[in-house]
């Protein structure tokens, strides 16, 4: 276990971006995974960036941090992870397709918080590899949170990979209410959350890895979901979701709360952004 101590989140996203240009640090990757946990001690709460976040996301102000925010305090930790050089995929091809939480209690802003981060179960899929990034909350050495995000590497495989067939689309939920989500929210939530990645902030970004336009945070989308429920969670609670097609900026989205506890947030013409499970 070590205490990293190193670039910022926008600087390591500079170093991805370049190592994965022709000729530019490009470099074999390993089969496995790291046998490393980082961990950051001490990470206290920026009550300024707290009252951002909450806006951005549409949280209300307080000093109960969303269920989401430990994942921003700890997103240059299991940043630094992904953009080790033993990390099997490169950062540049991932694609963040799951998320869940596990909120042991509720935190508040003014609490210490301890992470560690490491990488499980690398895995094939039929459109590459998939990897859990784990990243855990501690207070004085109890965890009190638990995040687990899931990446797909996109790789090409002999013969190309057949497509699963997905089969008929079912009716999208009615919806509960509908967002306008403006351009700025990608550069807003981008300076929030540190999560900087071109793809939500820049049209040439975007379009460089195959977006017609930048695309809202994942992570964005499911906060703004939450926030939605913020009046129905618990104390304690585990929240899952899996990201399917990318909310484009700008645009309009549906929100639909289902009555087995899930949520959805589906597009103009009923396609799926999110699915989403509070248990």
């Amino acid at each position: 276990m070590v205490t990293p101590k190193g670039p910022s989140a926008g600087a390591l996203y500079r170093r991805a971006l370049l190592g994965a240009l022709p000729g530019l640090g490009g470099r074999r990757r390993g089969p496995d995974l790291p046998a490393v946990e980082l961990a950051a001690r001490g990470v206290t709460v920026d009550r300024a960036q707290l009252a951002d976040y909450d806006r951005v996301c549409g949280f209300r102000l307080t000093d109960r941090l969303p269920a989401t925010f430990p994942h921003v305090m700890g997103f240059p930790l299991a940043l630094r992870l992904m953009t080790a050089a033993e990390f099997p995929i490169p950062l540049t091809g991932l694609v963040h397709v799951g998320n869940r939480i596990t909120v042991r209690r509720p935190i508040t802003a003014d609490e210490t918080l301890d992470f560690t981060t490491y990488a499980e179960n690398l895995r094939p899929h039929d459109r590459g590899r998939q990897v859990d990034v784990v990243l855990v909350g501690s207070v004085d050495g109890a965890e009190v949170w638990r995040g687990v995000s899931t990446y797909l590497g996109r790789e090409r495989r002999p013969g190309g990979g057949e497509r699963r067939d997905r089969g008929e689309r079912p009716d999208a939920p009615a919806a509960t209410a509908r967002w306008r989500v403006e351009p700025r929210v990608g550069t807003q939530y981008a300076r929030v959350s540190g999560d900087r990645n071109p793809i939500h902030t820049s049209l040439l970004g975007a379009r460089l890895f195959g977006f017609r336009r930048p695309i809202a945070h994942g992570m964005w989308s499911k906060a703004r979901c939450l926030a939605a429920l913020e009046n129905r969670l618990p104390d304690a609670y585990a929240v899952e979701v899996a990201f399917k097609l990318p909310v484009q900026l700008p645009s309009t989205v549906s929100f639909a709360l289902l009555p087995d506890g899930g949520f959805a947030l589906h597009d103009s013409r009923g396609r799926p952004h999110l699915a989403g499970l509070v248990r």
